[in-house]
């Protein structure tokens, strides 16, 4: 099939890197590996911080010339056969999907679509009736959690669902390591405001229940509150954590594989492909068992999750770990198998292509 691919929260190729840039990235390519061929049909965002009506008004009106721009283009060339969105929500609905997916007569699939009634009172009553309607309007909508998914069915409930677990490529990582440092711990992540701080924070009040541990933190990541973020861990010697800044995707592969344990509070996390990425390098994981995270991690199987704003936990399961290299190593063993066998890029295209070819009937096949 011919894909018309939409990211209405951030496109795959906006340049700042993040989790959502990611994944939609990884979509396409779980698509293309099933042999269909994706264009990315609109780079507009329909993000809006806050829910004023300007704001919403302004948005919708550069949807409707994108939306006109696009079916005059389609008049001149092939049209797609589907049209596929990416992370659809109360702040960003998809604006321009909808119409056109029902002007063309073509089948409408979401992905990461997500619904809470508690946004209603918040004045986002009407994004979130635009989320309802594009879900209900879809010949499925793929779910990456059961959270979401039972959000959208008490707001949908006639609507088709179908999980479709995180996933990542795993090409970069090669087999287990032989040698690593195994009191290295290590935590990829953006600095910014909101959870990411969250978790800095979390974290760096863990490590100080553990000061006495032996013990080394690699950081990987940058962002607006570097400073900020630095200054929570300013009481430790400097020798003990590295600053690594941004990396690049191998980069960040070969870091993991050389660590011991990967530690991520995860405050609000969806899920977090970074849990994935680390456990496809074999390192277990230490997190807390609160939003997405138990998506991405097996607890006591690939990692310890712990309870939600809860340090000492958090520095009580690390510490389990540093004490405990059989157990350590047990577990990033499981969590090499995990991902390599059940999250790789190759099994959810395969997924994937299974959902749509059910949803969708045979005549997209033929």
């Amino acid at each position: 099939m011919k894909i018309a691919f939409y990211a209405p929260l951030k496109s795959p190729s906006h340049p700042v890197p993040s989790g959502d840039r990611l994944m939609a990235r990884l979509i396409i390519a779980a698509l293309e590996m099933a042999g269909h061929r994706v264009e990315i049909a609109s780079e507009l965002r329909s993000f809006t911080p806050t829910p004023e009506v300007g704001l919403r008004a302004a948005i919708a009106l550069k949807a409707r010339h994108e939306t006109e721009r696009l079916l005059e283009k389609w008049q001149n060339e092939v049209q797609p056969d589907l049209w596929f969105t990416y992370h659809p929500y109360y702040k960003t609905p998809d604006l321009i999907g909808p119409q056109l997916a029902a002007t063309l007569a073509i089948p409408y699939v979401t992905a990461e679509a997500s619904y809470g009634r508690r946004h209603d009172e918040a004045g986002w009553a009407e994004n979130q009736h635009l989320v309802a309607e594009a879900v209900r309007q879809a010949a499925v909508n793929l779910c990456f959690t059961e959270r979401d998914r039972m959000g959208l069915i008490d707001a949908v409930p006639e609507g088709h669902y179908e999980r479709f677990l995180p996933f990542i490529d795993t090409s970069l990582f090669g087999p287990l390591a032989e040698e690593v440092t195994p009191h290295r711990l290590i935590t990829v992540a953006m600095m910014r405001r909101g959870d990411k701080f969250d978790s800095y924070t979390m974290l760096a009040q863990a490590l100080e229940l553990i000061r006495d541990r032996d013990w080394r933190l690699t950081v990987i990541g940058d962002g607006p509150m570097r400073t900020e973020v630095r200054a929570l861990f300013s009481s430790f010697d400097n020798d003990r954590i590295t600053w690594m800044g941004e990396r690049t995707a191998p980069e960040i592969a070969a870091e993991l594989q050389s660590g011991g344990i990967y530690v991520w509070p995860g405050c609000g996390e969806a899920y977090g492909l970074a849990y994935l990425e680390a456990q496809a390098a074999g390192l277990p994981v230490v997190a807390q068992a609160t939003a997405g995270v138990p998506e991405v991690v097996m607890d006591g199987v690939t990692g310890l999750l712990t309870p939600k704003g809860d340090a000492k936990a958090c520095a009580d399961a690390i510490a389990r770990l540093l004490d405990d290299d059989r157990k350590r190593r047990a577990m990033g063993e499981a969590a090499f198998r995990f991902v390599h066998e059940d999250r790789s890029l190759s099994s959810a295209s395969k997924r994937l292509e299974t959902i749509l070819q059910k949803h969708l009937g045979g005549s997209y096949y033929e």
